[in-house]
């Protein structure tokens, strides 16, 4: 399986957890730099793909609001 195809199969969670382990083997320097390479790469895609989630997730909250007889309504979100 290629590096795309296991990062698509991720949660939202696990992506984001995997990515703050490459940030910290990073940060810590002590790894040769073709495995640095390699999990910099990874970890673009894992970003990528978490972003995507994210973006997804947005698009399916409503937003709910308050009408003045009491009663409430939802609409989909929208950024303003």
């Amino acid at each position: 399986m290629n590096k795309k195809n296991d990062i698509k199969e991720l949660t939202f969670e696990q992506a984001l957890s995997e990515l703050e382990e490459i940030v910290e083997k990073l940060e810590q320097g002590d790894i040769d730099l073709e495995d640095s390479i390699d999990i910099y790469e990874r970890g673009t895609l894992l970003k990528a793909h978490c972003e995507e989630k994210l973006k997804s997730a947005k698009l399916k909250v409503d937003k709910i609001i308050s009408q003045p007889d009491g009663d409430f309504t939802s609409e989909p979100y929208e950024d303003e």
